[in-house]
């Protein structure tokens, strides 16, 4: 499988770099994690948005369903150039809030609910989730490659839990919000490079990916104090448009 990065940025789009949005695919099938800000231009210069399969939601802040509504206006309008038919787009996503509503508009998406208690399929992936702690209702996702059995953990907007050390135990790839660096004290609602670089070595992950990075700060910095806290796991920075062969 392979994730594409079209936005990594934390609580606003910063530096012409638009905020949380990735595209899982495998088997052809495309599966959107999340639709941060500026999700559906960079999308556009990878694929064509139609092409998107399904939609999952962590939550429901501005930073990661700000082009929700944009993006069903793109399968409400758009006319497919290759004349296949198109079909309403399911969205996945928690009904613990009345932003829930927001996935659903008529004969153009769906919304689908999940509890986060259960396990679910959808195309080529099996999915599992873990409640986080965030000032809304969150859930970070376990993907699995159905047959490969590969797995990408994607924490989410999160405080530190030791939770996430079984739920992340020897992925392919950890994605981690990674919003603080380690001096200086914080809210309990992101974790900072150490605590996911300890993480990373308490998983057993095979590589980390830093995400929802702050719009001010050295990137360099935090990189640094999370591979220090990693030990031999290799961290990297996200950036817009990369594509990671998982």
């Amino acid at each position: 499988m392979e994730l594409t990065i079209l936005g990594f940025m934390g609580g606003y789009p910063s530096k012409g770099i638009g905020t949380s949005s990735y595209v899982l695919e495998s088997d052809h099938f495309h599966l959107l994690i999340d639709v941060g800000s500026n999700a559906v231009l960079a999308l556009e210069q990878q694929m064509d948005p139609l092409d998107i399969d399904a939609v999952i939601l962590t939550h429901y802040h501005p930073d990661h369903i700000a082009d929700l509504g944009v993006l069903q206006h793109v399968f409400l309008l758009k006319e497919r150039f290759d004349k296949k038919e198109k079909s309403v787009l399911p969205i996945y996503g928690h009904a613990e809030s009345e932003l829930h509503k927001l996935r659903t508009h008529p004969e153009v998406t769906k919304g689908v609910n999940y509890s986060g208690k259960e396990k679910i399929e959808i195309g080529p992936f099996h999915i599992e989730f873990l409640r986080t702690i965030h000032p809304v209702p969150c859930f970070a996702l376990q993907i699995t490659e159905i047959k490969t059995n590969k797995k990408l953990v994607f924490t989410a907007d999160s405080g530190y839990m030791e939770e996430f050390i079984p739920f992340s135990k020897n992925a392919e790839l950890l994605l981690a919000d990674t919003n603080f660096f380690q001096e200086g004290e914080h809210p309990p609602i992101h974790m900072t490079s150490k605590e996911v670089g300890t993480l990373a070595q308490s998983a057993n992950v095979k590589e980390v990916v830093l995400t929802h990075l702050p719009p001010e700060g050295d990137w360099q910095k935090l990189l640094k104090e999370t591979q220090a806290a990693a030990g031999p796991v290799p961290v990297s920075l996200a950036v817009q448009g990369k594509k990671i062969s998982i």
